[in-house]
């Protein structure tokens, strides 16, 4: 018999923010915003199309539950509380440590929904890490972000920009340069990287100052996860690397 999977990080960052603009309460199944969330989740390209095989799947009656474990399960709240799961406490303490970002995360992903570009997205490789985590603002927005990083027009518009500057293709953080190293297999070559997440910046066209060049190393740095972090500037880099060698950033 086919079950609804369990909850997603997308998922429960959309339920929370719907708890969360209701002043941490639960919602009931009237309420015109659990319809329309229940709508939006089967909407996700999640769970490879589960919707259209299970009518039941995120119905209205599982939403308002599952803003009832959330709300019963914010640490100011008195009362019974039901039990909740391990992620749903994550995502909890989430919203409560960074709220405004939180909330950024569930318009961005409403407005991909929306627009219909992230139905257009394919499955990223690094949208979920090598330990089965996925970015704190969940799977789908670490999706689009890295497609839109591996945009070839995009870089190449970047390396364009460079060339016309007189800037060298070398990594923003640890200088590292392909073709000094590589010598003419390695020319051209460079990685880019958002500067701001995408859940900051919006679902906008993206501007050339958006991007940084970054090696490969450093450019995985930026996005690995740790710390409740998921998404880092080379500034931010630079910095671990200067804490972890003891030598002073020389930004």
């Amino acid at each position: 018999m086919l079950r609804s999977p369990a909850w997603t990080r997308d998922e429960l960052v959309l339920a929370c923010a719907l708890v969360v603009k209701n002043d941490w309460r639960e919602l009931r199944e009237g309420d015109l915003a659990v319809q329309e969330l229940s709508d939006l989740l089967r909407s996700l390209p999640l769970h490879d199309g589960i919707a259209n095989r299970l009518p039941a799947y995120r119905s209205v009656g599982s939403v308002s539950r599952k803003t009832t474990d959330l709300a019963t399960n914010h640490p100011a709240y008195v009362g019974k509380r039901t039990k909740g799961g391990r992620l749903d406490h994550e995502i909890i303490k989430a919203f409560i440590e960074n709220e405004a970002d939180m909330l950024e995360a569930a318009r961005a992903i409403e407005d991909g929904i929306g627009s219909g570009a992230l139905a257009q997205i394919p499955e990223q490789p690094d949208e979920v890490a090598e330990d089965g985590t996925t970015a704190p603002e969940g799977r789908l927005l670490a999706r689009w972000a890295i497609y839109r990083e591996r945009n070839p027009k995009l870089r190449q518009r970047k390396i364009a920009q460079a060339r016309r500057l007189g800037q060298p293709l070398q990594c923003e953080v640890c200088a590292f340069h392909f073709e000094r190293v590589y010598g003419e297999l390695g020319k051209d070559y460079i990685e880019v990287h958002h500067t701001l997440p995408l859940h900051i910046s919006g679902p906008r066209e993206t501007r050339l100052e958006d991007l940084a060049f970054l090696c490969s190393n450093c450019h995985r740095m930026c996005h690995t996860s740790h710390r409740g972090e998921s998404w880092r500037t080379p500034e931010a880099v630079r910095a671990e690397i200067a804490k972890a060698t003891g030598l002073e950033s020389t930004e």
